[in-house]
């Protein structure tokens, strides 16, 4: 097992670790906070600490849950230190690529990436990592209860609520 191999101090086991677990991670931590540069380094810093805590992972969830609290922790950091944040500013990029066919829907995607992002600035640090870990990463409540460290009941609140402010604030493009 690469965790058990990784915590004896094999490097090279916990570089295939990283390796295996870094994309899922970088894609958590940009939409968390909105700019891969910021990702990067939370990812990164993330991985550090995971090395520097490996001795102390307790097997009783995957090493990949593991890595999402950590992460998760780590933006929730980032974002309760600089809020108002700019979330999402890369998605623009995406969406424009994936509707490429015309002008104009190419500026609708941007318009309403534009108001996801205004939209997701306006959700606590908390329930906008609830609410990305459910929506977006598709994660059950376990999950994200795991991942945030709070209980399932708490992160159920914190995606309604979530979704309501979501939904007002998106009010124009229902």
């Amino acid at each position: 097992m690469l965790t058990v191999r990784a915590a004896e101090g094999d490097e090279d086991a916990f570089a295939l670790l990283v390796q295996r677990h870094a994309p899922a991670m970088t894609r958590l931590a940009t939409t968390l906070l909105g700019t891969s540069s910021e990702a990067e380094d939370a990812v990164q810093e993330a991985f550090i600490s995971a090395w520097r805590r490996l001795p102390e992972f307790q097997r009783r969830a995957s090493f990949g849950s593991w890595m999402y609290r950590i992460v998760t922790n780590r933006c929730l950091n980032v974002l309760r230190a600089r809020r108002p944040a700019a979330p999402l500013e890369e998605a623009g990029h995406i969406a424009a690529a994936e509707h490429s066919t015309s002008p104009s829907r190419i500026t609708e995607a941007r318009d309403a990436v534009r108001e996801l992002r205004q939209a997701l600035d306006l959700l606590s640090p908390e329930q906008r990592a609830c609410w990305v870990l459910r929506e977006l990463d598709g994660r059950s409540y376990e999950f994200v209860a795991d991942a945030v460290g709070i209980s399932q009941e708490a992160v159920r609140a914190r995606v309604f609520r979530a979704r309501r402010c979501l939904t007002q604030a998106l009010g124009a493009w229902r």
